[in-house]
């Protein structure tokens, strides 16, 4: 195959070795697999620039998409970012130390908390963002428009069982 790709070779050694078995699912879901170490590695790299981790820019991004003032409650945090509550505190705490974020009394509700970010936090996350969306568009160059449309719909209509 003059096109081949790592995924061809290991499905055709497997069929080789294992012809009783139906390898189409490897053929798409293991390229997904690679294609997410590709992702992650792309993601690492345009985080680190803005000093922030994964999980540092999950908070963030998700303030950040709540608009101006930016902040949200940490239970609106924990159904944003599908993480547990111990988790949840971990992580602004740390980013409280950080000075990328705040705790602040809720005004409407006297015993409820917010967590805002502050104007560190969203130079941080507009930074990280601006060149994760240009990592992400180099690793889709090979596509056409009309191919990234026809690819998005198709993982889409696959997530929604997962979501």
């Amino acid at each position: 195959m003059p096109n081949s790709d790592e995924v061809d070779r290991i499905v055709t050694a497997w069929m080789r070795e294992r012809p009783d078995l139906d390898f189409a699912p490897l053929q798409v879901l293991s390229r997904v697999d690679r294609l997410s170490r590709h992702l992650d590695r792309a993601r690492r790299t345009a985080f680190a620039g803005s000093d922030l981790e994964p999980p540092d820019f999950d908070v963030l991004a998700a303030l950040r998409r709540a608009g101006a003032p930016y902040q949200l409650s940490p239970k609106a945090l924990l159904q944003q970012t599908l993480v547990s509550s111990g988790t949840m505190t971990n992580r602004i705490d740390r980013l409280v130390t950080r000075g990328l974020v705040e705790r602040r009394t809720d005004p409407n509700d006297g015993r409820g908390i917010l967590v805002v970010m502050t104007d560190v936090g969203r130079t941080r996350v507009d930074g990280a963002i601006a060149t994760l969306v240009a990592e992400e568009r180099r690793l889709l160059d090979t596509l056409s428009r009309a191919d990234r449309d026809r690819l998005a719909a198709l993982l889409r209509k696959l997530s929604l069982d997962f979501d």
